[in-house]
This record gives C-alpha cells, structure tokens and sequence, in this order.
C-alpha cells in the first residue's frame, strides 16, 4: 500500500571512485569500513540506517551480496513479523568510529513525530525504551550488538525482539538449516497461526535454532546467521500476517537484558573475485532516426577490462550482422558503478537492432520513424486508464479487470479525524452535509488513484489537464475503447465512434464537477475507512455492496434503524487553495476541448474554474499563474493577461515551475516586455539544465532517492516539450528525448526494463497494481522505476509489494508517460 508524501532530500548521490583508497581496501582480510560509511569485503556490503523507510524494507541493518540486496530492516521491534503500520523506532544519527571500524545508531520508541498524528498516522503502544545498534566487522564477517539503557518492563518480555528481512524473491525453493532443522523455502505463505499471550494470531516459526544457515547450496546467497546469546534464532514467514510481507530472523530480547541485549555473528558469502556483470542500457522500444542514439554501458567499479562495442542488426534472414564497432567513450562514475557510453546516432537504417559490450546484449530495439506511433503511447489509453477507472465494470473480452464499483459513494467523513493514508477532516465539514451525510453526485466518473482505491482530487486533476492539452497539441481521435457512462461499462478493445481521449477527460470531469456542485467546493479526497478495506488485492467490487446510505429514510438501513453500513467510501473536504486553485486550471483547459463534445460540461467547468479564479484569496500569487494561463487560453479575456504582465517579475523568478505554462501564453499577451523578460529567464533556465543533465550518463537531471524517480523524470519531459514548442531558439528536444529513454530502460542497475508495463522487449511485468497479488501487470501503466539503496545501490526488484519501486498512480504518473509519447512522434517526424 502506497503512502504519499513528500519525498525525502535526495542529497548528493555522485560518488567519486578513489582508485588509491580502494586499492588500500583490496590488500585488506576481510570486512573493513569504507568512505561511504558501510562495511565491505568483496562482493558483500552492510549498511547500518542509511535508509530510513522500514515500512517499505529499507532501513536498519542492510546487506548487499554478490550485487543482490538480500536483507534489511535488522531493528528491534514490537512485533514477529510488522507491517506497514507497525511502530517503528525514532532513527538517531548514525556514528562511526574509524578506529574500530564500528557503526552505531541510537534509536528509540516512540517515534512521537508520528505517534498517533502527521501525514501517516502511527499507533504506539505505552512503552518507553532506547538503545544503541552497532555493527562491527568481525574477519570476513559482521556483529550486530543491540545495548538496551535498562531492562525491558517485564509485560513485554517475549514480545520485543530484533528481526532482519531476507528478500524472498531469490529464496524460493532454496535450502535453509537451523540446528538439526531443515527445508526449503515456500513459495508461498503455508505456516501455522497461533494464539499469542494478548489472544492475537501470530505466525508460527518454520524453524528456530542458534544458527540459520540460509541457501547454503547457492554461493550467490548463502549466509550463516548464529545467535550467540540469548534466545534462539527465529525464522518466519512475514507473509501469513501480511502478503506483502519478507522472511524474517528473530530473537526475543531476554528479561533483565541491557549490554550485549542481542549479540549477532552474520557472514554473507563473498564470491571471491566477483565482479558485477556489465550491463548495456538502452531504450525497451527503439529510437527514430533523427534522434540522438546512446547506450549506457554500466560496469563495475574494479573492473578494468574494457571490451569491444558494437552495434549489429538483426537480420531478416536471421542472425545478427555487425553495422558499427568502435570504443565506447568513457563517461566516468556514478553511485557505485563506473559508466561508458556508445554513441550510434549516425545508423538510421530502419529494421532491429541490438547492442553488445563483450559477450553481454541488450535486447532487440528498433530504429524506425515510426517507433513512437504504435504500441508505445496506446497501453496507457486503452488499458491502464479503462482499468483504473471508478464507478465502471471494465470488460476485456474474456476477462473482466473489475466490476462495478463504489455507486455508494460517498459518505462525510467525522470531522477531527486522521485518516492513516494522509486525509484530515477539520473541526468542520465545510459543507452543509453532516458527518456520516451521503453526498450526491460523487458516485460517477474518477479514476483510481493507484494500487489502491482511493480518489484524489489533484490527481483527478493532473490526469484530466495532461489528457486535455495531449488532445490540443496532437488531435489524438484514436477510438479502441467503449465508454458506456449510462450503463457504466467499459469494453476494451472495442470502437464506439467517440475520441477515448475526450471520454477519459470526461471520465476525471465528471467526479470532480458533480463534487463541486454537491459541496460548492472541491473534495480533498475519497477513500476507504478502515485498514482492512484499503488493504484489498484484487477487484474492487469486492469493497461495495453498491448501495448508498441515506438518512432521508429511503433507504432501507435507515428505515430499521440499522447502523450505517461500513463499506461505503468517505470524503474529505479541507481548506487548500493550492491544491484548489491545481483543480481549477485542469477545468479551465478541459472547458476548451469539451466545447462540442459535451457542451453541458464544457460551461460547468469554466463556471467552476472562473468562480475560484474570483473566490479565492491567497497571499501566494504565484499559485494563480497556472490557471491565469489557462483562463487566458480558454476566454481571451484581457484581464487573465494584465495578471500575467503585471507579475512577470515574480514568473520570471519562479521559471523553473512556471516556463513551460507561460511560455504557451506568448502570443495571447501580446506584450514585448513580458515576452523579453521570460525569454531571458528560461535561457537561464536552459543552462542550469545543461549543467544538471551532465551529472549522469543518462542525460536528465536526475538525483536518485528512496523512491523511484520515473514520475519526476516523465514530469521534466513533459515539461520540456512546451518549452522545445514556444522557445525553439533556446531549448532542443535533446533533454524530452533523454527522459523517455530514461523511462524506457536506459536507467541505472541490472534491470533495464522500461517502467511502462507491456511497452518495449523488456518491462515490468511484475508491478504494484490493484493486481498485485497476482504477480501481474496493467498494460501502460507507468511504474515508478529505479530506487535508491542507500548510500549508492540502484534497484528495481522483481517483486510486486514495493510501492516505491513498481506502483502505478494517477496524474502525471499516466499523462505526462502519454503525452511524452505523442510529443516525441510529433516533433520528431515534423523535422
């Protein structure tokens, strides 16, 4: 399950290789401290809170072996096998004392930053302790020693106990020892639950024993983890409580324990010599003639070998045949890997082709003036958004991606509650609807916001003006969907003689419209009540019995005073003129294009977008600008250009957000000064982009973080191509074109598929859909990509819980994807 916030900081992740230094560590026996404030022998790394996001396996004690992330999480906690709302500890600062080489991080419970309030609320139990992780190397091994300031209070003896992870994707149907016990790892959840001393069912060990020896048959993971006091190892199956759970090593902190509380010996089996294997990067789909062509070789630091590249085409005859060999150029380093680069953009030859570095290939692309046209841009149209929408059954010929859902939307939310996925409710509804009120016209149109089934209303919005100006700039009429509002069906895959595009619009307008004529203001969001709802895989049909709860005395549970049913969605209202013043740009572009499609609708919105445009206050002017653009745009009228003119010092100041709107609104101003004055900021602007876009291989800016940076780097090209538009003497189309080879494969670490599932040779099939569960993918749906381990290990798991690697959303994580597309197939082929 997602949390949306905020990301984190990114910091500085541009690691400089120190030949010296690791030449001095490579004379060294055994595990030492290195710069990057981790301990390392050979193929092996251990991280100790570098990453703090333990609701979504990153955080605590980390290993890396044999270039596999294969533990995480090692911390105390209050439960066997947690989940994503389990208590966390509050993270100290992380010391290292380079004389012992040893890394120590104070930690505590509760972490009152989110005990019981914030953004994601976090329940904690009445327990106060502290204590002190420290990690030390130990020859070719590691310690982990947890010190307790005093003992446990003896209520929570047996329940506090210090768990690692162990990434099940790479155990399944390997070995495992403890003591005399033994067996393999199971694909699938099968253990027993049992009662615990507060009546709760937990998960029974599948073994226990003072040393776990895991995979031994496998070099690449084996690793022997030995308890050298206290209680014995636990291993547990985190997936019987949680199906997105790991396996998890456990030991129970003893009663009396304070120094010495948990005393660990792990060695992770170093593959001597080992190298990570090269790794050609490129883009899943291809690349049109015109356009620059670079693969991104990307090696091991040690590794010193530099092999012939070359480029062949795949015959029609079969085989390969060799069109370009030359040296790839050094690029130089980047994280933890060393880069080079293979320019090919002279073959434009159209047919297949593949790249080799050595003996390592990437798959077959094409190079084609047509390879933006088909099968690129459609996925996300005419699969992802028809599944993703609400309050439909969406057909797919013999299959049925889900049934009709969420008709008894929605009910008030009670005011002074905090919702645990970030909506709050205020003293007040701000409505004229009570807590528990069923609000009319919220049961038609929206989308899912992402694995789960909540609706967003910026994300209503992003998707509704991404949509919208991809159906002005390239007049997309494909038609391959059946959109059936009255009957509320889709039928995907079959024409109904309607533009899918102006029906999906349509789709977005609905929810957000009939909200604002219900509540006279937009809603924050409409969501599940409870955990257990929001946590649903599968079809969300199965959350609603479809009946709305009324207290007019229409309804049946009204009328025998039954209480109100559980199942029905609750909606958020809030006060946020920023977000407010986003929803009302998307409706003040989509008036323009629903004029002649659905006229009714078309009025309603530029009502709507003109009435928050006179309402709203806000000592923030810069939060006006968008939609100044798009009322300009849509009306004419002189005064949204006045507004513009008038603040082009404060637009010009902030052009790195505000460039790529207003420089669409040149011609309408019509004013020498203002247009002089952005022309001037967005060259400074151009430049910096320059300067950023060389700090990787990959030619964007681009700082990796925690989360996956697909969505932000889809956002950047998206935004590129209106400036390529309305400032050709200034911007190239060279940095939107780097974004989609970005997202289509030519990103960092060993998997190289493209976030789009179903688009391109390679991509991610094994993705954080409603269907996850399934082990199963949404066709177009843009995932949100590469994350960082940190201090410096790239990673895309095959693995379909990591919402932070592989989730789909709403808004620009689907239009900025679609309309990138269409941008580059247009500019491309009108050169």
């Amino acid at each position: 399950m997602k949390i949306k916030f905020v990301l984190l900081a990114a910091g500085i992740f541009c690691v400089a290789f120190n030949p010296i230094a690791n030449a001095q560590t490579a004379k060294k026996v055994g595990m030492v401290l290195n710069n990057q404030e981790y301990l390392e022998y050979g193929s092996v790394n251990v991280m100790l809170a570098h990453d703090f996001y333990p609701e979504g396996h990153q955080g605590g004690v980390g290993i890396i072996q044999n270039g596999q992330r294969v533990a995480t999480n090692g911390d105390l906690r209050l439960e066997p096998t947690p989940g994503q709302w389990s208590p966390t500890p509050k993270v100290g600062k992380r010391v290292i004392n380079k004389a012992t080489q040893e890394i120590s991080v104070r930690m505590e419970y509760p972490n009152n930053d989110i005990n019981r309030k914030g953004f994601n609320p976090i329940i904690y139990p009445d327990l106060n302790f502290a204590y002190n992780i420290r990690v030390l190397p130990v020859g070719n091994a590691f310690k982990i020693i947890v010190d307790l300031d005093k003992p446990l209070p003896d209520a929570w003896i047996g329940k506090v106990g210090f768990n690692i992870e162990l990434f099940p994707g790479i155990l399944f149907g390997k070995s495992y020892y403890a003591d005399s016990q033994f067996g393999i790892f199971p694909l699938q959840s099968n253990s027993q639950m049992v009662k615990d001393n507060d009546g709760d069912y937990q998960t029974a060990p599948i073994a226990s024993g003072k040393k776990l020896i895991i995979a031994p048959e496998a070099d690449a993971q084996r690793m022997v983890i030995q308890s050298l006091n206290g209680d014995k190892l636990q291993l547990l199956d985190g997936r019987s409580k949680h199906n997105n759970g790991w396996f998890v090593v456990r030991s129970l902190i003893a009663k009396g324990a304070t120094k010495g509380a948990i005393e660990w010996l792990v060695t992770p089996n170093a593959i001597k010599n080992w190298l990570s294997p090269p790794v050609v990067q490129v883009s899943q789909v291809g690349y049109h003639p015109n356009q620059q062509k670079i693969a991104v070789i990307e090696l091991d630091k040690h590794d010193t070998q530099k092999q012939p590249v070359s480029l062949l085409r795949v015959s029609e005859n079969g085989g390969l045949v060799a069109v370009l060999k030359q040296s790839a150029t050094e690029w130089g380093n980047f994280l933890r890997y060393h880069y080079l680069r293979f320019d090919f953009s002279s073959v434009k030859n159209p047919g297949m082709y593949v790249v080799k570095y050595g003996n390592y290939q990437s798959e077959p692309f094409q190079i084609s003036s047509t390879v933006f046209t088909n099968d690129v841009w459609q996925p996300t149209l005419e699969y992802f958004l028809p599944a993703q929408m609400c309050h439909m059954r969406v057909n797919d010929k013999y299959r049925v991606w889900h049934g009709l859902c969420h008709m008894d939307d929605a009910r008030m939310a009670p005011i002074d509650s905090n919702h645990f996925d970030g909506y709050i409710q205020g003293h007040s509804t701000l409505t004229k609807f009570k807590p528990g009120d069923n609000v009319p016209f919220l049961n038609q149109g929206a989308w899912h916001d992402a694995g789960d089934f909540d609706i967003r209303v910026e994300s209503q919005a992003e998707t509704v003006h991404g949509l919208t100006l991809a159906y002005e700039e390239f007049h997309v009429d494909y038609d391959n969907t059946t959109i059936d509002q009255n009957n509320h069906i889709v039928e995907i895959q079959q024409p109904d003689g309607k533009p899918d595009v102006l029906q999906q619009i349509e789709h977005g307008l609905l929810s957000i419209t009939g909200g604002y004529k219900a509540m006279g203001r937009f809603y924050r969001g409409i969501i599940e009540p409870t955990i257990r709802q929001y946590v649903l895989l599968g079809d969300a049909a199965s959350l609603t019995d479809n009946v709305a709860y009324k207290t007019n005395g229409t309804n049946t549970n009204a009328i025998l005073n039954k209480p109100a049913p559980a199942d029905d969605r609750w909606v958020f209202t809030e006060e946020n003129t920023g977000r407010t013043l986003q929803t009302a740009v998307a409706l003040a572009a989509a008036s323009r294009v629903m004029k002649g499609y659905n006229d009714t609708l078309a009025t309603q919105c530029l009502q709507i977008a003109t009435e928050v445009w006179n309402k709203t206050e806000d000592k923030n002017i810069g939060r006006f600008v968008p939609l100044a653009v798009e009322l300009l745009l849509t009306t004419g009228d002189r005064k949204y250009a006045d507004f513009l003119v008038k603040n082009k010092d404060m637009i010009t100041q902030r052009i790195g957000n505000t460039g790529w709107m207003v420089g669409r609104t040149l011609k309408a101003v019509n004013n020498a000064g203002y247009t002089e004055a952005i022309t001037a900021a967005v060259k400074k602007m151009y430049a910096d982009i320059q300067l950023q876009g060389k700090k990787t291989p990959y030619g964007v800016p681009y700082e990796p973080n925690i989360w996956g940076a697909g969505w932000g780097i889809q956002n950047f090209g998206y935004r590129q191509y209106f400036l390529c538009a309305n400032f050709p003497s200034v911007f190239s189309d060279e940095y939107m074109l780097n974004s989609i080879n970005f997202i289509l494969g030519c990103h960092p670490g060993s998997n190289t598929s493209s976030f789009i599932s179903g688009v391109g040779a390679r991509s991610m099939t094994t993705a954080y859909g409603f269907n996850r569960a399934d082990w199963s993918y949404i066709p177009g749906g843009s995932a949100s990509g590469t994350a960082l381990i940190r201090p410096d290990f790239p990673e895309l798991l095959k693995w379909p819980y990591l919402w932070q690697q592989g989730e789909y959303v709403l808004g620009g994580g689907t239009s900025d994807y679609l309309f990138l597309v269409l941008a580059a197939d247009h500019l491309l082929n009108k050169k």
